[in-house]
């Protein structure tokens, strides 16, 4: 699939003496400066009818047109599968992701992974770039993901997720009793031994995540959790840095911990829990067209539903 972009500005006052390719990131902000550079150095985005260089400088009057063809950015499969929408338009796309699905390719999911499930639902993902996931969640995460169905919703997307107004939720369920909520503000980056983990690392990304207390039972701690940053696996390691890891994490857990004098309903239930115990709850963002506010919230899965049932029974048996 392809499309062809034809458009043209001219160029005003306050952008004057600006180089080419920042003059174009403001006049034309449906995409990205990336994908203007490269226009511009295969001459599809001319200054005044001619090819000019990125570093070329603009003056008042002058015309930026654009003619350039969007091709497919990746060459994934598109294939046939279940997706729960809760929200579409003709920008966005709000899913509510299954336990045991793999947001993106990578080596050894070449397919049956999310992507190719939206690309099947939506063939004009394909021109744009990772078929328009901005975000993604763990394979064992729960939740609520925004898609942007066009080159302008990724754009306003993406400039939302590194601006951090983007709200994102979560619930979890983590081993231990929490005193009270707080912030963790640790670091992140790749594991220097296991390539497959991430680590607290002194001179990683910084990573920051608020918690609050739902609910404490006896040996665990039901919390609600929201993001500033949104790193690989930030709430599963950063939880496990404070000795409190999520229940089922299977990377970053350690061995299964069986409370004492534990009923044989939750222990049963505790060790049939196989994932972490993450559900992203809640998203608010702006619409990428008009700049509205717009949230979405879903209901806790089955199996964390069954796992907190688990634990207040076993609060309740407890003798007094």
């Amino acid at each position: 699939m392809n499309a062809r972009i034809e458009l043209q500005a001219e160029v005003t006052d306050d952008l004057s003496g600006k180089r080419l390719d920042q003059a174009a990131a403001q006049l034309f902000p449906d995409f990205s400066r990336a994908r203007l550079q490269s226009w511009i150095k295969e001459g599809s985005l001319l200054l005044n009818g001619a090819i000019s260089r990125t570093r070329d400088k603009v003056f008042p009057s002058d015309c930026l047109s654009i003619n350039a063809e969007l091709a497919a950015v990746d060459t994934w499969e598109s294939e046939p599968m279940p997706l729960d929408i809760l929200f579409e338009d003709a920008s966005l796309l709000v899913i509510n992701k299954q336990a045991g699905a793999v947001v993106h390719p990578a080596a050894g999911h070449r397919d049956g992974t999310l992507l190719n499930g939206l690309l099947h639902y939506c063939p004009q993902l394909e021109l744009v770039p990772r078929a328009g996931i901005v975000h993604r969640l763990d394979k064992d995460t729960t939740g609520l993901m925004v898609v942007a169905k066009t080159l302008q919703a990724h754009t306003s997307l993406v400039n939302q997720l590194q601006s951090r107004t983007v709200t994102r939720e979560y619930e979890a369920v983590v081993n231990g009793v929490l005193t009270a909520g707080g912030t963790i503000d640790q670091a992140l980056g790749r594991h220097p031994v296991n390539r497959k983990k991430q680590a607290i690392v002194h001179n990683g990304k910084d990573a920051i995540t608020h918690y609050k207390v739902i609910k404490r039972y006896r040996s665990h701690t039901h919390v609600r959790v929201k993001l500033e940053t949104g790193r690989t696996h930030q709430i599963r390691v950063h939880f496990a840095h404070l000795q409190y890891p999520l229940v089922g994490d299977q990377l970053y857990g350690g061995r299964l911990r069986i409370p004492p004098n534990c009923g044989e309903s939750l222990e049963k239930t505790l060790r049939r829990f196989k994932r972490q115990a993450l559900h992203a709850r809640l998203l608010s963002l702006l619409h990428p067209l008009d700049g509205q506010q717009m949230s979405w919230e879903i209901d806790l899965p089955a199996d964390i539903l069954s796992l907190l049932n688990s634990l207040n029974l076993d609060e309740e048996q407890q003798p007094q």
